[in-house]
């Protein structure tokens, strides 16, 4: 069974910075073609650069909340490169929210953008897919990996709205590997705990104290780089993990291990 994903073509979302982006960059240099996709086209510019034309990377950027934008994001990728063979849903936030406050829409909106964006494109990419895969018996017609968190399952009240948008994320991750199974697509996530993401930079800034924290309750005793979860999304992208769909593979340093009530939630 081959790792190799040289060849084939691939999506990424939330592409500008931090893990989207190593992610990206990480597919490049093992030969496949990337599309880049962020609404932030200043950082996709500096990052990817202005003139693709003949290279291995396009860059796309619009705000895939708008449905429209999705559908344009897969018509940009099939007229780059005729094909998309791998989609990377890594376009997430992380917002603080107060459970008991009635007005706090954090909700809504983590639910919009971790869930709802990742469903949509996911829905218009595997139809291209299963078209792209009209007469072919065997293989695997395509992939997906959704990135996701172990906050979906661990209980803090200050993150409930983003953990139930990575739980709801997860059970869509299954959901839609069993639909799709008989079109011989792969739908797998990634559940990572503290990655040295351009958020959690922002946070250790304000609180140092943090990075403490972290590796205390890490097993492992370091918080993750982005490319480090970049190998892990390559494994599940490529054909060497052939035989796996619907499962949510957990790379967090053991964090999960131990106490969840106990360890801090960042």
């Amino acid at each position: 069974m081959s790792f190799s994903i040289a060849g084939k073509t691939a999506i990424v979302t939330g592409a500008a910075n931090g893990i989207g982006l190593a992610i990206g960059k990480h597919f490049v240099d093992k030969g496949a073609n990337v599309v880049f996709a962020d609404m932030d086209e200043e950082k996709l510019i500096k990052e990817i650069g202005e003139e693709t034309d003949g290279s291995n990377m396009r860059y796309f950027a619009g705000d895939l909340r708008q449905k429209l934008t999705v559908a344009n994001l897969l018509s940009a990728t099939i007229d780059a490169f005729d094909r998309v063979d791998i989609l990377i849903n890594g376009s997430r936030q992380v917002i603080a929210s107060d459970p008991l406050n009635p007005d706090d829409d954090a909700m809504e909106t983590l639910l919009e953008q971790n869930l709802l964006t990742s469903l949509r494109l996911s829905q218009q990419v595997a139809k291209r897919m299963i078209k792209q895969a009209e007469g072919q018996e065997e293989g695997t017609a395509g992939t997906i990996v959704n990135l996701s968190s172990i906050a979906a399952r661990r209980s803090n009240p200050q993150l409930m709205a983003y953990s139930v948008s990575t739980a709801a994320l997860d059970q869509m991750t299954r959901s839609l590997a069993v639909a799709l199974a008989p079109h011989r697509i792969r739908v797998n996530a990634v559940a990572f705990g503290s990655v040295m993401s351009n958020s959690l930079k922002g946070t250790l800034k304000e609180h140092s104290d943090y990075r403490s924290d972290i590796e205390d309750h890490t097993p492992l005793g370091r918080i993750a780089a982005p490319g480090e979860l970049a190998e892990a999304v390559h494994y599940l992208a490529s054909d060497g993990s052939g035989f796996m769909t619907g499962q949510i593979m957990t790379v967090d340093g053991g964090r999960t291990l131990l106490d969840p009530v106990a360890a801090p939630a960042h």
